[in-house]
């Protein structure tokens, strides 16, 4: 159990340079005290107790602004930032070393029974306020950008941004040059697929306009000709 406190401390001097010290990591990250009250209560639900487990997840949530679902699986590393909003859903699954920031929902749609919340790969950023809604998986070394609402399945080393979701970025094993087997954090780091579409637009247009001017020279022409 201490082993696994002190890899979970290690993990928030890791992933935010704003930690200056133990206690303060102990005393004052809502994501770290989020993260042990699930411990128990999941350890709680997997055998058999339903209530209790979900007492203490709103105990967590009033403390902490966090909300845990008993059900959850979540992986080691686990890192939440700041984290007020977060909800996580009943069968909602997090790999290892992913990380989350505030108002972020890992949620279902409808209410199917069974899986319904995502699978969340190893080494997964989801930046804030994005929404991964259903039971489909989200790749490893994947990241998910600010206020993204994704509603499908997202492969392995890719960027999703927009509403709805859209892969941006996929099988290169790079962002923008950086990546290099750590963590990619830099979830303000993105492409803007709204940019792209609209510089794709004036590229068209001028292919266009010069396409028109040309015709209308070689009318032109024609017409002296025909003179």
């Amino acid at each position: 159990m201490f082993k696994r406190i002190k890899e979970d401390i290690e993990v928030v001097f890791e992933r935010d340079p704003a930690a200056r010290s133990m206690w303060e990591v102990l005393l004052c990250y809502p994501g770290l005290h989020a993260i042990w009250m699930h411990r128990i209560s999941h350890w709680l639900y997997q055998r058999g107790w339903i209530v209790l487990p979900r007492m203490i997840s709103n105990l967590a949530r009033f403390i902490t602004g966090i909300e845990i679902h008993p059900g959850a699986t979540i992986g080691k590393g686990l890192f939440i930032d700041h984290g007020t909003g977060i909800v996580i859903g009943e069968t909602a699954e997090v790999g290892a070393n992913v990380t989350l920031y505030q108002g972020v929902t890992l949620g279902g749609t409808g209410k199917e029974k069974g899986k319904r919340h995502p699978t969340i790969g190893d080494n997964v950023v989801v930046a804030s306020g994005a929404k991964v809604l259903g039971s489909f998986s989200v790749g490893e070394n994947s990241k998910i950008g600010a206020g993204s609402v994704v509603l499908k399945a997202v492969p392995p080393n890719s960027t999703v941004v927009g509403i709805p979701g859209q892969v941006v970025w996929h099988n290169g094993k790079k962002i923008n040059g950086k990546f290099d087997g750590a963590i990619d954090l830099e979830h303000d780091d993105l492409p803007d697929p709204v940019a792209e579409m609209m510089n794709c637009m004036q590229r068209n247009i001028r292919k266009l306009e010069k396409r028109i001017n040309q015709l209308e020279k070689e009318s032109k022409k024609n017409d002296t000709k025909s003179l």
